[in-house]
């Protein structure tokens, strides 16, 4: 799939007329959990050349494919890709934004050319937000937590989708830095042994295993743990009050050093036309 992923990344390049400059994993697959039929969620970053910039409307900014943006070879029925424009993601990792963030950090990278990743990576933990990226895993905590209590079925993935943003939320608590993407470390790091534990990698082997449609009666011991937890974050979260320079200037820097660095002809043909 890793080659596949490739060639659709050139060819969004050539129907698109843009550089990517990085295509990752982004869900289950990433996270340590995936299932037998789990998609293949590629998350990517990309630059326009330098006119494309240089325009008083403000223009479609991500590539959805193939949702909403098609390329001309045929793409495979598991394969999700969406990619953000760099100044969208430059503004996005500016309030760091988590979801862009766990891009950085992912181990399952499909794609990287130029500098402008690792430059990112650089920043990283002078952008982290401990009280941005705190308020957004306790809302997905919450929101999804909000799916168990619906019904007294309840699927192995809405479980581990109220888990995996309640203990990044627990990461940033103790740790005060981005949470690692992968599941398996956080449950190492912040889960005791004992049967807290042991449910938990229940659920690991049982999604795992394929089994995400299946529903069972609620869990009350889960339930009830996940419920005390939240509280317990969401407390924290409105506890803590931490400016982060603003990194705009610097994120500026970055963008223009990129477009030299891709572009060169065209920013130097820029140069010439006195821009």
């Amino acid at each position: 799939m890793k080659e596949h992923i490739v060639d659709v990344i050139h060819q969004i390049e050539i129907d698109h007329d843009v550089k990517v400059l990085f295509a990752c994993e982004s869900g289950s697959r990433e996270w340590g959990f995936p299932s037998k039929d789990s998609d293949y969620d590629v998350r990517f970053i990309y630059i326009h050349k330098p006119d494309w910039y240089l325009s008083i409307d403000q223009k479609r900014d991500v590539i959805e494919v193939p949702a909403r943006d098609s390329v001309s070879i045929p793409i495979e029925p598991l394969l999700d890709m969406s990619g953000w424009e760099l100044t969208k993601a430059l503004r996005l990792f500016r309030k760091s934004n988590p979801p862009l963030l766990e891009w950085l950090q992912s181990t399952i990278v499909y794609y990287q050319s130029y500098s402008t990743i690792n430059q990112m990576r650089e920043l990283e933990q002078k952008i982290f937000s401990p009280v941005s990226c705190m308020h957004h895993y306790v809302s997905m905590a919450k929101g999804n937590f909000r799916d168990v209590v619906k019904g007294e079925e309840v699927g192995v993935k809405k479980y581990l989708n109220v888990l995996r943003p309640l203990l990044a939320a627990k990461w940033i608590e103790k740790c005060d830095s981005v949470p690692p993407i992968d599941f398996q470390e956080l449950v190492e790091e912040l889960v005791p042994g004992g049967e807290w534990k042991a449910s938990i990698e229940d659920l690991l082997k049982q999604k795992r295993a394929g089994e995400e449609i299946y529903l069972e009666p609620r869990l009350d011991t889960i339930y009830e743990h996940l419920q005390k937890e939240i509280e317990h974050v969401e407390a924290y979260a409105k506890s803590i009050k931490k400016d982060s320079p603003d990194p705009t200037a610097e994120l500026d820097m970055l963008f223009r050093g990129a477009l030299r660095e891709v572009w060169d002809e065209e920013w130097m043909e820029l140069g010439q036309r006195g821009w």
